[in-house]
């Protein structure tokens, strides 16, 4: 078979990730694509960006868009802000996976389906299925909210477990449109490691300060070097008070040496070479309620 006609048979699509705040899918994207480009942690809310995940086999690249949780509570700047990041990439999309958690349904996840094209093939996931209990109860749980949407097809997972990935991918793949491949096959992210960074010490920063600190907090690479194989990240957490300033550094600066440390092996794993880490904390107050600084931030 030559190039041109193995290309003619290649599938490539743009392929979102939605569901309400907090369901997995950012370990459902991380996992499809064997590679953690998109940050977790138990706190809800933590995506904020459109991230995309790149997997690309034999006949087919997958391109996976991580979205943001979509927002029903707080209606400053950077909810809208990633609401419309949500509303916006659905629109653009080949596939639609819409996300829920096994045995949940509630408004939030109602209010995100309500978004969802009818002209898109949309494939619904539920996500944590390795945590009920009864087996028996999924069944009729997948029917009842199969019957609210025109789904292409219903697959539940286990996201952490890669249970059921395989199939899931297999579904996806009847979908994506007869296109050559838009990326590299060795790229996993089209983010700049720069960005990584950030969201890497931004996770980090949730896993170990939790719900003590507001979701209004952020962070700035301030200055990215590379030297060689050497990476250099100057980190800035932003925060909007005094009071979280002192959460995040912690007792004689500890919590914030652990931030640093984990971040920085992470960074290490992600980008295959030593890294000289420093991280700080600033306060700006009403960061998340002002359009222009979130553009200055990253924030679409």
């Amino acid at each position: 078979m030559t190039e041109s006609t193995a290309l003619s048979h290649f599938r490539c699509g743009y392929i979102a990730i939605v569901g309400r705040p907090n369901v997995g899918k950012s370990t459902l994207m991380n996992e499809l694509i064997g590679a953690k480009v998109s940050i977790t942690s138990r706190k809800a809310q933590t995506t904020r960006h459109r991230i995309t995940g790149i997997q690309t086999v034999e006949d087919a690249q997958f391109v996976y868009v991580d979205t943001p949780g979509f927002q029903t509570r707080h209606s400053n700047a950077l909810n809208k802000t990633l609401n419309r990041t949500v509303t916006n990439t659905l629109t653009a999309a080949d596939v639609i996976l819409y996300v829920i958690e096994a045995g949940t349904f509630g408004q939030a996840d109602q209010q995100v389906l309500d978004l969802i094209p009818k002209n898109v093939p949309c494939i619904l996931v539920i996500n944590k299925s390795d945590r009920v209990k009864d087996k028996a109860v999924l069944l009729p749980f997948a029917q009842q909210i199969a019957a609210k949407h025109d789904f292409a097809a219903v697959v539940p997972v286990s996201a952490k477990l890669r249970f059921q990935l395989d199939g899931l991918q297999g579904e996806i793949k009847k979908y994506l449109p007869e296109n050559p491949p838009v990326f590299g096959e060795d790229d996993i992210t089209d983010r700049s490691e720069k960005f990584l960074a950030a969201e890497i010490v931004r996770e980090k920063l949730f896993r170990f300060v939790g719900d003590e600190l507001p979701y209004t907090s952020t962070v700035l690479i301030e200055k990215f070097e590379v030297e060689g194989n050497l990476r250099r990240v100057f980190a800035a957490i932003l925060v909007e008070r005094d009071t979280h300033k002192s959460m995040v550094i912690g007792n004689k600066g500890e919590r914030l040496k652990d931030i640093s440390t984990q971040a920085r092996l992470d960074m290490e794993r992600l980008f295959g070479g030593p890294v000289y880490l420093e991280v700080w904390v600033k306060v700006k107050s009403g960061w998340a309620d002002n359009e222009a600084g979130l553009r200055a931030y990253g924030y679409e």
